[in-house]
């Protein structure tokens, strides 16, 4: 997956592990930059009583860096307080929760945001609100305008939100994990039984989202909103994690957490620590900043995953199995972004500096047609352009891992027929506009759908 439960440490820690992050000029407002951040893997809609919730103990900080050498220029600290109202009840809710304000909602939960630029603070809002979880139609009976009455607008133009959201992230786990046996492509896996439309295994999970929108000027170098996409000042790098204080100990009421904070977690593109770092070193990864990456760019120039395909599919990625150089495309695409010239009327390049970072050019506007397979597919304005809530990062990665994108830095390389097929590994067949229909999104901020409850859960055999 994306980020779910990616590393040995932070998988017992799931309030603290990030699960997507996403960065893209917001469609319906193209002067701001809206930036997702998951965190809870795999929430199930019907965990009760104890339903999912932020923690209190967790800083979660979305970072920008729009200089280019890895480190966070801005970024926007969320701090969440959780009470109880009843402590003499076992329930989440008392009886339907009407409002935010509603003494039927039990453990209401707040939080402080706060902007850091450099060495200087300021709080945008305290108390704002999130909603509950998505319990179910007697409980949360209106939850579209629970979720609405949650988005807080903390001035300077910029909106922000935090919550639980409909997981927009697709990927069918048990065939990937299953020694990649692709659905649609598994007579490639000599499987002797007949290609089938792939499993959506997230299709009725949520997660905890923080969103921000923010204007772009407030985001740039120079403070102002970019129109040269080849001007390197159009470029930011996004990345988001969650610190733990590093001393803890416990008494008989409640854990305590001491001392300054310590990163635990984090994530910019989709996959990097999941696929690409080995488990021996995938803590470490979580525990430092993007600065540090050139420790990990060996894995992306010699990644493994390249190696198994033309294994697990034997014969069908022979030229791939004869690459042996390092992965500039990959390189590039990763840890430096892609530089102008490669491909025409398009750079999101940031400087030598290797750092695993969301990477958007903000001079892109979004696209009138999205295409779900983003740049690979054409569409400057979607992924490795930043990411967009409905982009299909997983086909997008294998394509360029399988040495799709290989050419534009090495033209005597010929991608093998087979790259050409890794592109709906969720419904099967080739569609380029539309993500699986096991899966929607709003229009709007925050963009990522209101949760599915445990009431309303759609089973596997109603979903794609």
């Amino acid at each position: 997956m994306s980020s779910h439960r990616e590393a040995p440490e932070i998988s017992k820690d799931p309030v603290a592990d990030n699960t997507d992050t996403y960065a893209f000029v917001s469609p319906d407002r193209p002067d701001t930059v809206t930036i997702i951040s998951n965190y809870i893997p795999l929430e199930d809609p019907a965990g009760g009583p104890n339903f999912f919730e932020f923690g209190d103990d967790v800083l979660y900080r979305i970072n920008i860096d729009n200089t280019g050498d890895g480190r966070a220029d801005i970024a926007y600290e969320f701090n969440f307080s959780t009470k109880v109202r009843n402590p003499d009840t076992f329930l989440y809710n008392t009886g339907p929760i009407d409002s935010l304000a509603s003494p039927n909602f039990n453990r209401p939960q707040t939080y402080t945001l706060t902007e850091v630029r450099g060495t200087k603070q300021r709080t945008l809002g305290r108390g704002l609100p999130t909603p509950p979880c998505n319990i179910g139609p007697r409980s949360t009976p209106n939850y579209p305008a629970l979720a609405s009455a949650a988005i807080s607008d903390v001035g300077d133009g910029i909106k922000v939100f935090a919550g639980q959201r409909l997981d927009g992230f697709y990927v069918d786990l048990g065939a990937v994990f299953d020694l990649a046996v692709l659905r649609p492509f598994q007579s490639l896996h000599l499987i002797p039984t007949p290609a089938t439309d792939g499993v959506n295994a997230l299709r009725s999970f949520n997660v905890h989202t923080i969103a921000i929108q923010v204007p772009i000027s407030q985001l740039t170098r120079n403070g102002k909103k970019p129109t040269d996409v080849m001007d390197g000042k159009s470029v930011i790098g996004v990345y988001a994690a969650a610190y733990r204080q590093k001393g803890r100990y416990q008494d008989e009421d409640r854990n305590n957490w001491s001392g300054p904070y310590t990163q635990v977690s984090r994530l910019a593109n989709p996959l990097f620590n999941e696929v690409i770092v080995p488990m021996s070193k995938k803590d470490r990864w979580n525990r430092v900043e993007p600065r540090r990456d050139a420790d990990f760019a060996k894995y992306v120039a010699q990644p493994e995953l390249a190696r198994l395909l033309p294994v697990l599919y034997p014969g069908v990625f022979p030229n791939l199995a004869a690459l042996k150089k390092d992965r500039a495309d990959l390189l590039a695409i990763l840890l430096t972004g892609i530089p102008g010239g490669l491909i025409p009327g398009f750079q999101n390049y940031t400087g030598p500096n290797q750092a695993d970072l969301l990477r958007l050019n903000v001079a892109i506007p979004p696209a009138t047609s999205p295409r779900i397979n983003g740049l690979i597919d054409g569409d400057l304005a979607g992924f490795p352009n930043g990411r967009r809530v409905s982009d299909n990062v997983v086909a997008i990665e294998l394509r360029a891992i399988a040495g799709a994108l290989f050419p534009l830095v090495d033209p005597s390389f010929t991608p093998d027929a087979a790259s050409g097929l890794l592109y709906d590994l969720v419904k099967g067949g080739k569609d380029a506009n539309t993500p699986p229909p096991s899966v929607s999104y709003l229009t709007e901020f925050p963009y990522l759908d209101h949760p599915v409850s445990g009431y309303q859960v759609v089973p596997l055999s109603a979903s794609a």
